[in-house]
């Protein structure tokens, strides 16, 4: 009997590693890797969702604010707000993407590790196959990267005009691959974000309407202005929805043998400079022929009628 009860006690001794320490280690590997996920992720939610005190409007969350630019004037609209949080919102589930996965990285070498098995075989397979992938798939690394870039600098959003080099038009989805924007044709164009060199955005907190208005060589250069600027004035006046700043009568803008173009300017809001410069246009013309302002085709129509 008592050899029988050594030897069941070795057989606890030998084995107890296996039994008790390794399993304990693996649930406490497991757990912490829980624990760390769930905050990670708990902190990302807060950061990403507006706060509100009792009684106090909702303010913006951390990281929309973090988000935001620091020499851009404050903005209180409805879908400045909302592409804030959109932003938020995504770069949050890349936040907690990327935090899965090396936790679940870090569990699996863990357990290996406490299971006897040599992990540097597989870490360095790991990087071999890494290193493969890189060069394969270096076009989607660049393009996943410059879309989480063109999101935290906020280069442009939903509902913005953008010139992107190849195609320009009004963005419609903005992902972390792939840009949509459709043209002034609607042809949708399917631009990889690791493509774009260059961003031009006609939609970010203001624009500026430009208006060239030619008249004939021979005529009354001072007089073209006054009427073109009272003209602009008065369409304006009657409706500012779009404006944002007065009319600036800039003058002379190019002297042709065949005609002189005169500019002016006026400050608009995002995406109203077109509306604005149909208005402006139309209301000049009328009264250069109300206040026979020769224009230079009328001038070559008559020319040609002799």
């Amino acid at each position: 009997m008592p050899d029988v009860t050594t030897r069941a006690f070795e057989w606890t001794e030998t084995n107890r590693e296996w039994l008790v320490e390794n399993p304990i280690r693996i649930v406490a590997y497991v757990l912490a890797a829980l624990v760390a996920r769930y905050a990670i992720h708990r902190a990302v939610d807060r950061a990403i969702r507006p706060r509100a005190k009792d009684g106090e409007k909702p303010r913006s969350a951390a990281l929309i604010r973090s988000l935001r630019p620091r020499n851009a004037p404050t903005e209180r609209s409805a879908q400045i707000a909302a592409r804030r949080a959109q932003r938020a919102a995504t770069i949050g589930s890349v936040l907690k993407s990327t935090v899965s996965i090396v936790l679940l990285v870090w569990v699996v070498l863990s357990v290996l590790s406490v299971l006897g098995v040599n992990i540097a075989p597989f870490i360095a397979s790991a990087g071999i196959v890494g290193l493969a992938i890189g060069f394969g798939a270096q076009n989607l690394v660049r393009d996943f990267v410059t879309g989480v870039f063109m999101l935290l600098e906020d280069q442009y959003g939903v509902g913005d005009i953008v010139d992107l080099g190849e195609a320009v038009g009004e963005v419609e989805t903005v992902g972390l691959r792939v840009t949509t924007l459709r043209d002034v044709d609607g042809t949708l164009w399917y631009v990889r974000n690791g493509e774009i060199a260059r961003v031009g955005n006609m939609s970010q907190e203001y624009a500026v309407a430009r208006v060239d208005v030619p008249v004939a060589p021979g005529a009354d250069i001072d007089e073209a202005q006054r009427v073109a600027d009272e003209a602009a004035r008065q369409a304006l006046a009657d409706d500012d929805t779009d404006v944002l700043g007065p009319v600036e009568m800039l003058g002379v803008q190019e002297v042709a043998s065949d005609q002189i173009v005169l500019r002016l300017t006026v400050k608009t809001k995002p995406n109203g400079q077109w509306a604005v410069q149909r208005r402006l246009r139309r209301a000049i013309l009328r009264a250069f022929v109300d206040n026979s302002v020769d224009l230079p085709y009328v001038r070559a129509m008559a020319m040609e009628a002799n």
